[in-house]
């Protein structure tokens, strides 16, 4: 009886706090066959787009297909390592790595579902100069955590505009 009292009360406790699950990515209802283009043909976060959104739902197309296909299109995508720290003698101590991604989403009529717009993710890591193959291993995990967090926010983006109520 105390067990069910318990989990009755961490219930009655998750559900005043707030909490609740995430729900599923919605891609706009009118999407069809999505295709994702990249400036960049062997862009990873091209290729983590493409898997995300057929993951959500969307029919993937063929990449030479032009005509009845939505576009997710990742216009550019920029990296840049910023000094934001120094040592005695004026050499780096600390870097702040940036990615910045431009997309947009456009339906089968080339009508912007998701204007092009900029996410820009950063992360500030420590890189003492004497370390070099430290500072380069760092540098590449922080890479790859940016693609996979800049994939989750394009996705949230255009969650965003599908839940959006419409006119």
């Amino acid at each position: 009886m105390s067990r069910i009292l318990a989990v009755a009360f961490v219930a009655a406790l998750l559900a005043g706090c707030g909490f609740h699950p995430r729900h599923a990515l919605q891609l706009p209802p009118d999407i069809g066959p999505l295709r994702v283009v990249s400036a960049d043909p062997y862009s990873p976060l091209a290729e983590s787009l493409s898997e995300a959104v057929t993951r959500a739902g969307a029919i993937p197309a063929p990449a030479d297909a032009t005509v009845g296909v939505s576009t997710l299109e990742v216009v550019s995508e920029r990296w840049g390592d910023i000094p934001i720290a120094i040592d005695a003698v004026g050499r780096a101590q600390e870097f702040s790595l940036r990615y910045a991604v431009i997309f947009a989403l456009r339906n089968a009529q080339g009508t912007d579902v998701v204007p092009q717009q900029v996410i820009e993710l950063s992360r500030d890591y420590v890189a003492p100069p004497a370390d070099a193959l430290g500072k380069t291993s760092e540098r590449e995990l922080l890479a790859k955590e940016l693609r996979r967090e800049m994939s989750a926010a394009i996705l949230r983006r255009i969650d965003a505009v599908a839940r959006k109520p419409r006119p």
